[in-house]
């Protein structure tokens, strides 16, 4: 018998049997045409006999594979089929107890607890039945979220939000439960993309282009279902709104505000209105007015296009960033600093007061500022006025001292003969009334015990003058020659007692009033004073002349005072009775008081990286004293102001004021130079016992001629002499008390102390009366002329015998002591120490001491 392939009748027919038998499967037609015969019986039979091994052999396996499982499931069935019989034997125990009533304590107990556990069982699948229908509520409202979404309908997306979020919170299951967990996360991130969505329709809806300054405001679009009310309605639904209308101001200020209300350009642009849109484009005229216009369009627009919800944030938001705006950079510069452009100011008020009404009538509000500034004219004005009036003086001082010029005091003063010598051996200029000496001398002899002046004397010690001096000053001053010759110049007077019902303390410090010994810090008195006499001779009144440097910062603050007064005064005529500042009047006087206070505060800073710049402001602030108070006494006098103008101006004060600063300029600047000169000769150290005191001398030496060449040229005559003066003075304080203060002092030392002390005395070239005579263009016979170094250094002659004391022998310092004028300038206790420093102790010496002991006062 041939064996069937796959191919042949007979192998098909096989194949189909067992396709069948398998899997069910009908052959296909030209497979069920063929004709069956015997031959294909066997092969059919062995295909079918195969198949049927091959599923055993799988059954097999899948047997083996699951047989746990199967001895598992065979397990569970027949618990469940144990507890099925417990639990039918249970119920046939609880039918069989309900008939019998005599069941025992026990089993009744028993059947309350399987009852209890039957109650929780079915009360914890109710509960889990209703957990599993809100888990599905909850789920399938978020399914709606997301069709919402996707269509664009953000307000039913925002509702439906709403309910599952309540929906959620009624689940009533522990929030830490998993399902709970990835619900709440899908609707967080459901809110987050609806929000996005809503952002991208609301940026559709009112879209600001900042660079292109336009701003565009749509109550519906057409491919958008939200309309911009229900946009808030979302806003709300964010808790926005603040936030967004916020931003939505910001933006729009920066867009259009900004550019317009810039004053630092140029050219502005004028604002635009067209349908939806709001733009700038163009030139606006530059004018108050205008930019009022365009912002009561731009106001118009927004209530007119915005919800009620956004417009109420206009006045809580934007109004209140945008006043102060308009306040400063436009309605403030409108402020005129003068009385000039008043009626143009008068203008402007009525302007924003008409503008503030219009915002009322949009129903905008929080206007007060504005509202504030238009009723407040005087004091704006005055402000404004202030803020000039003190930054002109800032920028003055900044500019620097410019250049200096030289101005004259002239004063008058009542002298005796013996006064008038002195001041003119000292080349005081004065201008004589017509006639000599003789002549004013006939209309009857004047006696007076000599003038009070305002300012303190220079400190004055006795010093010799040369007969030709005196002589030429007599000439020239038209004084005959009868009175002898004055062989010492006497000590001036000190000045008296601040005046009653005065000056202020500060004054009387500053210029050291009643101390009984002069500060060498005081400012100079700017004009000669001359000696006052011990008796009472004949007077006469003259006028003295003198000429300092003041640089080019007074001037404009005179010009500043008096354009204030002046202005002050004007408001208080009638024809400024209707002027919106004529309340001001009072405050304008109040004025120069601030400018002069600004100067004080900050004119140091300024002067005094200039060379001499504290001598200047001295003289600056001198200055300006001198001419408030001429202004002050021809104000009260003027008779085309009103008397309210008059009594207003008050500078009493900040004349004495003034002048104490002046006084303070001057002292600190001495305090300094002082200081300077200390620490060149040693500091608080011995100069004599330093290593370089030849250098140390010649230092200080340098350093005061090099202050008095820079002071020559500001400062008055009279003060640069106490000035220097001082100096030097200070310098000879130094060298003295170090020598006083040696252990001992050999004859090489002493010789070394003597050339540093003639090394200093060299400065006497700098008070020479022909030195100020060439200055001023005048003769003087230079020939034997003696310095007058001595009349403002107080140490000057001290010092020049401290010298003589060092180089003499105990002899001439005898002679120094009991015939000529040691006694003047040196102690009877200090000439013993010298001696006792510079000499062995012997019986000579004891000798010599005894002397000077003896006789304190050889002099009288």
């Amino acid at each position: 018998m041939a064996v069937a392939t796959p191919d042949s009748p007979a192998g098909q027919i096989a194949q189909a049997l067992v396709d069948f038998s398998v899997e069910g499967a009908f052959p296909e037609e030209s497979v069920s045409s063929l004709t069956v015969d015997s031959d294909a019986l066997p092969a059919a039979i062995e295909a079918l006999a195969s198949a049927k091994a091959k599923l055993q052999a799988e059954i097999h396996t899948i047997n083996e594979e699951t047989a746990d499982d199967v001895r598992t499931w065979k397990v569970n069935a027949q618990l469940v089929q144990d507890d099925i019989i417990l639990s039918k034997a249970l119920a046939n125990d609880i039918l069989k107890q309900s008939e019998a009533p005599q069941a025992s304590g026990k089993a009744i107990e028993e059947a309350e607890t399987r009852a209890a556990f039957l109650a929780r069982e079915l009360d914890y699948n109710t509960q889990l039945r209703n957990a599993l229908k809100g888990i599905k509520a909850v789920n399938q409202i978020l399914d709606q979220v997301e069709q919402a979404r996707d269509e664009r309908r953000i307000l039913d997306a925002l509702h439906l939000l709403e309910r599952s979020r309540k929906a959620l919170d009624a689940v009533p299951v522990n929030k830490s439960c998993r399902a709970i967990k990835l619900l709440d996360i899908r609707t967080f991130e459901l809110k987050s993309d609806v929000y996005q969505v809503f952002d991208h329709v609301w940026n559709t809806l009112i879209h600001v282009d900042i660079e292109s300054h336009r701003v565009s405001i749509s109550g519906v679009k057409q491919d958008e279902p939200m309309s911009l009310s229900d946009a808030v309605v979302g806003l709300k639904a964010y808790n926005e709104v603040d936030q967004r209308a916020t931003q939505l101001w910001h933006d729009i200020d920066k867009a259009i505000f900004a550019p317009r209300l810039d004053t630092k350009q140029e050219r502005l642009p004028s604002i635009k209105i067209d349908g939806n849109s709001l733009e700038l484009e163009g030139t606006s005229d530059q004018s108050i007015e205008a930019v009022f216009q365009d912002l009561e369009k731009v106001f118009a627009f927004l209530v007119e296009k915005l919800p009620p919800e956004l417009v109420e944030t206009i006045s809580t938001v934007l109004l209140p960033g945008l006043i102060p705006t308009m306040t400063r950079t436009w309605l403030d510069l409108a402020v005129p600093s003068s009385l000039e452009g008043m009626d143009r100011f008068q203008t402007t008020i009525s302007t924003t007061k008409g503008f503030c009404t219009t915002l009322k009538g949009l129903g905008l509000s929080h206007l007060n500022e504005l509202q504030e500034w238009t009723e407040s004219a005087p004091r704006v004005w005055l402000s404004k006025r202030r803020e000039a009036a003190l930054d002109q003086i800032r920028t003055q001082l900044s500019r620097g001292l410019g250049a200096s010029k030289q101005v004259e005091r002239v004063e008058k003063q009542v002298v005796s003969k013996s006064e008038g010598q002195q001041l003119a051996a000292n080349g005081a200029k004065v201008t004589e009334d017509d006639g000599g000496w003789d002549a004013w001398e006939s209309d009857g002899e004047q006696q007076t015990g000599g003038q009070q002046i305002s300012k303190p004397a220079a400190t004055t010690s006795a010093t010799e003058l040369s007969a030709d001096a005196i002589d030429d000053a007599a000439d020239a001053w038209g004084w005959g020659e009868e009175d002898p010759e004055p062989d010492k110049v006497e000590e001036p007077q000190q000045k008296k007692q601040k005046q009653e019902g005065g000056e202020d303390d500060d004054s009387t410090e500053a210029w050291g009033w009643g101390d009984d010994a002069q500060n060498d810090d005081t400012a100079p008195e700017q004009t000669p004073t001359a000696p006052s006499a011990s008796s009472k001779p004949q007077t006469r009144e003259l006028t003295f002349k003198e000429t300092y440097s003041i640089s080019s910062l007074p001037q404009p603050v005179l010009d500043l005072i008096s354009a204030l007064a002046e202005d002050g005064a004007a408001l208080t005529q009638e024809n400024y009775a209707d002027s919106p500042v004529a309340a001001a009047a009072a405050g304008l006087f109040s004025l120069p008081t601030l400018a002069l206070a600004m100067f004080r505060a900050v004119a140091p800073h300024y002067y005094a990286p200039d060379v001499g710049g504290n001598m200047f402001l001295y003289n600056d602030a001198t200055y300006l004293s001198e001419r408030l108070a001429e202004f002050a006494e021809e104000w009260v006098k003027r008779d085309n102001i009103s008397t309210r103008a008059q009594t207003l101006l008050r500078l009493d004060n900040d004349i004495k004021s003034m002048q104490s600063f002046a006084n303070r300029a001057y002292s600190n600047e001495m305090s300094i130079q002082k200081t300077v000169l200390r620490d060149l000769l040693g500091g608080e150290q011995n100069l004599i016992q330093q290593d370089d005191t030849e250098s140390c001398v010649s230092a200080a030496v340098a350093r005061v001629r090099s202050l008095a060449i820079a002071w020559e040229s500001i400062l008055s005559r009279s003060a640069w002499q106490q000035a220097v003066g001082s100096l030097v003075d200070a310098v000879a304080n130094k060298i003295i008390g170090d020598v006083m203060d040696l252990p001992g002092i050999g004859q090489d030392e002493a010789y070394n102390i003597a050339n540093h002390i003639a090394s200093v005395t060299a400065l006497d070239d700098l008070f020479l009366p022909s030195r100020f005579a060439t200055a001023e263009g005048r003769n003087f016979e230079a020939e034997n002329e003696i310095p007058t170094t001595a009349q403002y250094a107080s140490s000057w002659l001290r010092l020049k015998y401290l010298s003589e004391v060092l180089q003499s022998n105990l002899k001439d310092v005898r002679y120094l002591w009991l015939e000529s004028e040691l006694s003047l300038y040196f102690s009877a206790d200090e000439v013993v120490d010298l001696v006792n420093l510079s000499f062995e102790d012997n019986p000579r010496t004891r000798e010599v001491l005894r002397e000077i002991r003896a006789r304190p006062n050889p002099l009288g």
